[in-house]
């Protein structure tokens, strides 16, 4: 197995951080409107995840970061509900066991901060993704929640913690 480290964002992080998301959006072809692409805060993750009961991750290898991702509460809903978001990896990192890694550290921490419930919402052609998930215990559910503002992700799921 490669070595890699998972840790938690730091600010020098934000440019690499930014870039590796949008070209995940462009090598998948996934919409940009509608979709975390167009998050306001896409090149400020370390502030954005700097609030409380949120943080974000990166995956490093030889000082690169290939993958990331973050939890927070979900926005206009209850306290006890938080959302995985931004979890992208570049091809390299795919297929070693390092999302799997990544979602375990990740549901830890929404454990750890209390939340009860994990929503996150992904793309119907996302099928590796939407396999980790099953396997980490989300479920399907038939409409979205709160305000995640990503009205092209038809795809959403929750798990209890």
């Amino acid at each position: 197995m490669e070595k890699f480290t998972i840790r938690k964002i730091e600010k020098k992080d934000n440019q690499s951080v930014a870039q590796l998301i949008r070209s995940v959006f462009d090598e998948l072809n996934i919409p940009k409107v509608g979709t975390a692409y167009e998050d306001p805060y896409l090149d400020l993750m370390f502030e954005e995840y700097n609030k409380p009961k949120s943080v974000y991750y990166v995956v490093e290898k030889e000082a690169r970061i290939i993958g990331c991702a973050g939890i927070a509460p979900l926005e206009n809903e209850a306290e006890t509900i938080c959302e995985l978001q931004k979890m992208y990896f570049l091809p390299e990192a795919r297929g070693l066991g390092i999302g799997s890694e990544m979602m375990a550290i990740c549901l830890q921490a929404a454990k750890d901060f209390g939340f009860e419930k994990c929503y996150l919402e992904t793309m119907p052609f996302m099928h590796a993704a939407q396999k980790l998930y099953k396997k980490s215990g989300f479920e399907y559910i038939c409409s979205p929640m709160g305000s995640t503002g990503h009205t092209s992700c038809p795809v959403w799921m929750i798990k209890e913690l």
